[in-house]
């Protein structure tokens, strides 16, 4: 009999987990709370030789490749309109950059034949039971699984309900974020152009694929803000009021967050959980050492996702010895790419003129931009093992 593992969430880390494990012979379910797949959100990058392997041995680099956007150049521009600083593509699109939404559908498509998907639902319960974990779910029927896996991003229902309230865990940074898409009305090329002042950043660019749309990047120093994370229109009147009367193209975005369809509205955060599993339950991703933006969060994702199910797959389905490994080779991994998403806000929209003076004046010199590069490359790579492309052991249900 095979092992049953429920992943919950069904954005990158999941359904690359599915993938894998569906190819070792697990039995894989995938809930996620969203009606569909999510589509929109910003650009997502990979960079260095450990995201560019793991994507090869998935057999989805090609295909990616096809998808890469070139990179996305950012212009920051004075209150005057003069640009200040300029970033090339490479810089914040890595070596490959993928829309999110074309990523998660590629990751669906590569795994729902090995997994059955159950859009529309969440996890309101879960009860450890001697040979399993008992599943309680929203809408559908309790069910019960060997393992269950949140893959669930930075508020994972997962870690709370079988780790811990969420403010044990994560950590708010200073800023927030809000993307969204509108028209292409300014003929804008692919990449950011945007007004940078003291705390504030209001950035458009045009759409990759199709240039009749563009998209909105809005980002702003704050205290934690207190609303509801499903309440769009609580979350429109907090951009509205974080960027009224600043001038440049920023009406024009405020005009247009008003109707848009699917806003990205979130506090730039981190999580930080001192063991990643607990029985039979274990984190995925953003779930267990997310940063919300700049923390290379995809590309730990898909790493995370091959060493776990490797691990699964090496350890004939015992749990205990797989989730001990997996959290042994990447913890260190993940704290090092997680820095750079403590240094996001800051370093998008210092809070002072000095800091954007000092920013602006190091960025503009070409040799600090390729150690940056450099550093980057050298932090998303990690030693790991190579599991082969199907693992010679059984995999069972381990007791």
């Amino acid at each position: 009999m095979s092992t049953k593992v429920l992943i919950s969430g069904a954005s990158i880390a999941g359904p690359a987990l599915a993938h894998w494990l569906g190819r070792y012979g697990f039995e894989v379910t995938v809930v996620e709370i969203a009606p569909a797949l999510r589509g929109g959100g910003q650009n997502v990058d990979f960079r260095g030789r450990t995201h560019l392997t793991v994507l090869e041995r998935m057999g989805v680099l090609d295909e990616l490749r096809a998808l890469d956007t070139g990179g996305s150049p950012m212009t920051f521009l004075g209150p005057d309109g003069r640009r200040i600083l300029h970033l090339p593509a490479e810089f914040a699109g890595g070596e490959l950059e993928i829309p999110r939404g074309e990523l998660a559908q590629l990751l669906h498509r590569h795994s729902r034949n090995r997994a059955e998907y159950v859009f529309g639902d969440t996890i309101t319960a879960l009860e450890e039971t001697p040979r399993g974990v008992r599943v309680a779910f929203r809408h559908g029927a309790p069910r019960e699984f060997d393992l269950v896996i949140g893959a669930d991003g930075l508020h994972s229902t997962v870690r709370r309900l079988a780790f811990g309230p969420e403010q044990r865990f994560v950590r708010h940074l200073g800023y927030y974020a809000a993307t969204w898409q509108l028209p292409n009305d300014l003929g804008l090329p692919p990449g950011s152009l945007g007004l940078n002042v003291p705390g504030r950043l209001a950035a458009l660019g045009g759409d990759h694929r199709d240039p009749t749309r563009a998209g909105a990047f809005c980002l702003f120093a704050s205290p934690e803000l207190s609303y509801h994370r499903h309440d769009q229109d609580q979350q429109k009147a907090l951009v509205h009021r974080a960027f009224a009367g600043l001038g440049w193209e920023a009406p024009r975005l405020l005009d247009s967050l008003r109707d848009t369809p699917e806003l990205y509205f979130d506090s730039i955060s981190r999580a930080d959980v001192p063991s990643w599993s607990t029985g039979r339950i274990a984190l995925l991703g953003d779930a267990a050492c997310g940063a919300t933006i700049g923390g290379m969060g995809t590309g730990t994702a898909v790493v995370a996702a091959y060493v776990l199910a490797g691990e699964l797959a090496r350890s004939g389905g015992d749990h205990r010895t797989a989730f001990g490994r997996y959290e042994a080779l990447l913890r260190d991994y993940a704290r090092g790419c997680q820095k750079g998403g403590d240094r996001t806000g800051p370093f998008l929209a210092p809070r002072t003129a000095a800091g954007l003076r000092v920013r602006n004046g190091l960025l503009n010199r070409r040799w600090i931009l390729d150690r940056m590069l450099q550093l980057g490359q050298e932090v998303s790579s990690v030693e790991l093992p190579d599991y082969g492309r199907e693992p010679s052991v059984r995999v069972s249900a381990a007791g």
